[in-house]
């Protein structure tokens, strides 16, 4: 009886030596706003999703495998909380991967190394009415890419991320087109580096990616570049963003100002951000933006947003907001919007 009372204990001992040794983990982004889009072409009021923070449901875990080295697994997907989404599918994220002293490698589904920049050096990052909306420049469908000419994520990738060294960071990414051989089978696929320093106060990164789109017979490189640079001073966080896109004869170029500061129990966002198209007339714009977010908790916010799009004469470039509206060309857009964001 006592041997066998001991080999429970023992056995219930080892059962929680390994249950503390891997974590699973629920996680997610509720995000829901009324917004409001008005042009001289008409107007639109109605429930927006993501206006702080893309609203998702994720699993996430590791396991300590020992000696250093832990494995890992990433899966997130985007939800529509307006009006609950048509089904889901990890499409933000679906990610497995080995870390140890050497940094991660990581397999499947992730975010471009150029778009992190996007996210990283902008008051509202890249939800909502004051958006940065600085991926895709070129084109969301260009013929032959799998997203467009600079998408925001790498699908069937393989990504190799440095670990902390003194403030330094950075990621190397390589998505395989999966394309077969006679179709050229380095269609579509993509590469993205990023290198960055963040120590202190100071935050600055560069990104640089392409995406081969075209044809097998007339392949085309869309190339993307850009540098961000932010310094926390306490009282405020300037921040500076500049990107290109290049490739197909075309060219757009992205420069954005902002400004983040504690003010009361929350935080004062102001962005201003110019598209300059270098190959193509009038079709230039302005992005002008202000916010503020009260924060309830922790993890609850109650946040406002008043944006305004200034369109050169054959530009159409609309708010971020997921509000469905259009813009003709040359017209102007301003949008408000009033949401309350909660994370778990």
């Amino acid at each position: 009886m006592k041997t066998t009372l001991f080999a429970l204990a023992a056995l219930t001992a080892t059962g929680g030596a390994l249950a503390q040794s891997s974590s699973v983990t629920l996680f997610g982004v509720v995000d829901a706003s009324v917004a409001h889009v008005s042009t001289k072409d008409g107007s639109v009021t109605g429930l927006a999703n993501g206006g702080n923070a893309s609203s998702r449901l994720g699993f996430r875990g590791v396991e300590d495998l020992g000696n250093g080295l832990k494995a890992s697994f990433w899966l997130e997907g985007g939800i529509n909380v307006d009006d609950g989404g048509s089904g889901f599918k990890f499409d933000r994220r679906s990610t497995i991967g080995l870390l140890g002293n050497f940094g991660e490698v990581r397999l499947g589904r992730d975010k471009t190394p150029t778009y992190q920049n996007l996210e990283t050096f902008h008051a509202f990052g890249d939800s909502g009415m004051g958006a940065i909306n600085g991926h895709n420049l070129i084109s969301s469908s260009a013929a032959g890419t799998i997203e467009g000419s600079n998408p925001k994520r790498y699908s069937n990738s393989i990504s190799y991320l440095l670990p902390k060294m003194n403030g330094f960071y950075g990621q190397a990414s390589y998505a395989f087109g999966e394309k077969a051989k006679g179709n050229s089978n380095s269609l579509s696929s993509s590469m993205g580096v990023r290198l960055g320093y963040g120590n202190g106060p100071l935050n600055v990164a560069l990104g640089y990616g392409t995406t081969k789109g075209g044809t097998a017979a007339d392949t085309i490189n869309y190339k993307t570049f850009n540098l961000g640079a932010s310094y926390n001073f306490g009282m405020l966080t300037p921040m500076v963003l500049i990107a290109s896109e290049r490739g197909n004869n075309q060219r757009v170029d992205l420069y954005s100002v902002g400004v983040k500061a504690p003010v009361g129990p929350g935080e004062v966002r102001a962005a201003v951000s110019w598209y300059k198209d270098k190959k193509r007339n009038e079709r230039d714009s302005v992005r002008l933006a202000l916010g503020y977010g009260y924060k309830l908790s922790k993890r609850t916010e109650l946040y406002a947003t008043v944006a305004h799009m200034s369109n050169d004469d054959n530009a159409t470039r609309k708010l971020g907001t997921s509000l469905a509206h259009t813009v003709a060309a040359g017209k102007n857009a301003t949008g408000y919007e009033l949401g309350l964001r909660h994370n778990f």
